[in-house]
């Protein structure tokens, strides 16, 4: 029977990213969706909360998501699921470190190759992967019990750039009209930076969703 994750939010590090802990709260099987800089932060939540990491679940593979996954790697050896248009960026995590200025960075290659439809579970808690390009080309979403982590392809407010290599604006609005904004209202959206919203919040007051900016 599936039941309500515990989501816990840990925003870390110098681009401020909110790392997710999703957890079961009955078997205490938990994933990590998108560890940034701070790994030894998530490191010690999942310990204090006796969580039992069982993977690596990545909305997208730009340097501020998955810096902390060679840490987290090298203490724990649970798979890392990424979606295949993103490979590009994630082989390149040493080129994107040198533009932002952030020294040197390396990643171990995924083990899972997510699609668009994929069921994914955490104990009993289970999930929907829905493909949100725009941001990135392999963005996804992580879709189930009333709420979305939605990467950088939505925000309070705003949505994810697109001036980045591999974004498109136009491609990010549909990502979000078709695989978000279909979802209910009262839908918890769970953002990359800042805070939480809800799908209905910002299907009626988000400036790039209502058309008050034209892009």
């Amino acid at each position: 029977m599936t039941v309500s994750p515990q989501i816990i939010c840990l925003t870390n590090g110098i681009f401020q990213q909110n790392c997710f802990i999703v957890a079961d709260p009955g078997t205490r099987d938990a994933v990590l969706v998108d560890p940034g800089e701070e790994a030894e932060l998530f490191l010690r939540r999942i310990a204090h909360e006796r969580f039992v990491l069982r993977a690596i679940w990545l909305t997208h593979a730009h340097l501020d998501h998955i810096l902390g996954v060679q840490d987290i790697i090298d203490h724990t050896k649970v798979p890392i699921y990424l979606h295949p248009a993103d490979r590009p960026l994630y082989d390149n995590i040493e080129g994107q470190a040198k533009w932002l200025g952030v020294g040197s960075a390396t990643v171990p290659l995924p083990d899972r190759e997510l699609q668009h439809g994929d069921q994914l579970t955490v104990g009993n808690c289970s999930f929907e992967a829905r493909h949100v390009p725009g941001h990135s080309p392999g963005g996804v979403a992580f879709v189930g019990n009333g709420v979305v982590l939605s990467g950088d392809a939505l925000f309070a407010g705003s949505i994810g750039r697109t001036d980045l290599p591999g974004g498109e604006t136009a491609t990010l609005l549909v990502s979000i009209r078709e695989q978000l904004l279909t979802l209910p209202d009262d839908t918890i959206v769970y953002c990359g930076h800042g805070p939480e919203t809800t799908i209905g919040t910002e299907r009626s007051t988000n400036p790039f969703l209502t058309g008050i900016y034209a892009l």
